[in-house]
């Protein structure tokens, strides 16, 4: 299969080396960046320096910075087009495919900020604002790009409505070391991947001021809570959430050292202010981009969501974060389940 991943950050390399280095497949694999200096220093150096330093890029791997015109050409018999940019750039890359009938997949995680009178929407709405036409889901899951690179053991959903782009990403990415499953839960798949962000904020916070191991298990057990109201206002399905594109996603973002969400959390609970502690992490955090999004989305649907709500609070300089601990922990009683669903 031909696979353009358009996006050399840390996660679109991952990717792209991971389909490249399937010698049983042989796929051609093309990675795509936006700045024709980084490729040509990968090319030099075979490695992405500035977002995965030390992993060998395989010399299978095509590398190309082409301007968007020419996109058309790179694109021709492609199998699958992966769309590995931030969430804040993904309208602008959906627009410059209009009109293909490739499958395509996204992997950014989050709400867009609003723009205008329009709130925060989820990349499978952007698209449907500009691109209707294409057949597309997302690519998602618990997975650092450091363990995809190094061929450690992961497992992966891919979400769509579509058959088609459900079977191209698993007949491009499903190897020995990486495992796919299929979702048609295309909502429930975004839900998670977006609120996991916010809630490691919230453990990073919650580990960063030390305050045990009950509290973080506390933490991500109410948090999922939150996040599987949210999924099923905006028509997400509730077993979602306890697949990998929800418990999956969220356990690991919100424990793992490699999550730059959680460091932020950790950053802001030893004192540091957001300017440093994003600053610090040289990639981008979208649960911070992404918390009041949230939020605001959660209200507009009528979703309490407390533990967001307390993120937020904290990021924008409203609380302190044992301030924020002790606002959640006043909140009045009420019977577990009755706040899942």
């Amino acid at each position: 299969m031909k696979i353009v991943v358009f996006g050399a950050g840390a996660w679109g390399t991952a990717l792209a080396i991971s389909a490249a280095r399937n010698g049983s497949a042989q796929h051609q694999v093309t990675l795509w960046g936006r700045c024709p200096a980084q490729m040509a220093q990968m090319q030099a150096q075979h490695e992405n320096q500035r977002y995965l330093a030390g992993v060998v890029l395989p010399p299978e791997l095509s590398l190309s910075a082409v301007p968007v015109p020419e996109w058309v050409r790179l694109t021709r018999d492609t199998g699958l087009i992966v769309l590995a940019t931030p969430m804040a750039a993904l309208r602008q890359m959906l627009s410059c495919l209009r009109g293909c009938r490739v499958p395509v997949a996204w992997l950014c995680k989050g709400f867009e900020a609003p723009v205008a009178e329009c709130f925060g929407l989820l990349a499978h709405e952007i698209q449907a604002q500009e691109a209707p036409e294409l057949i597309a889901g997302v690519f998602s899951g618990p997975s650092f790009a450091q363990e995809v690179a190094a061929a450690q053991p992961t497992a992966l959903v891919a979400a769509s409505a579509h058959e088609v782009v459900r079977q191209a990403l698993l007949d491009a990415f499903h190897s020995p070391s990486l495992r796919v499953y299929a979702s048609a839960d295309l909502v429930g798949v975004e839900v998670g991947g977006a609120v996991k962000n916010v809630l490691a904020i919230a453990t990073g916070l919650c580990d960063g001021l030390a305050l045990g191991l009950n509290a973080r298990a506390a933490l991500i057990t109410r948090g999922l809570a939150e996040m599987t109201r949210l999924g099923l206002a905006l028509g997400a399905r509730a077993e979602t959430f306890m697949g990998l594109g929800g418990l999956g996603d969220l356990v690991l973002t919100a424990t793992g050292d490699l999550s730059r969400n959680r460091q932020v959390g950790l950053a802001l609970a030893h004192g540091q202010s957001l300017q440093q502690a994003t600053a610090a992490l040289g990639h981008v955090a979208e649960g911070v981009y992404s918390a009041r999004t949230v939020v605001q989305r959660a209200a507009c649907v009528g979703v309490n969501m407390p533990i967001a709500q307390a993120v937020v609070a904290v990021l924008e300089g409203q609380m302190t974060p044992p301030q924020a601990l002790a606002r959640l922990m006043g909140r009045e009683p009420t019977a577990e389940l009755a706040t899942m669903v």
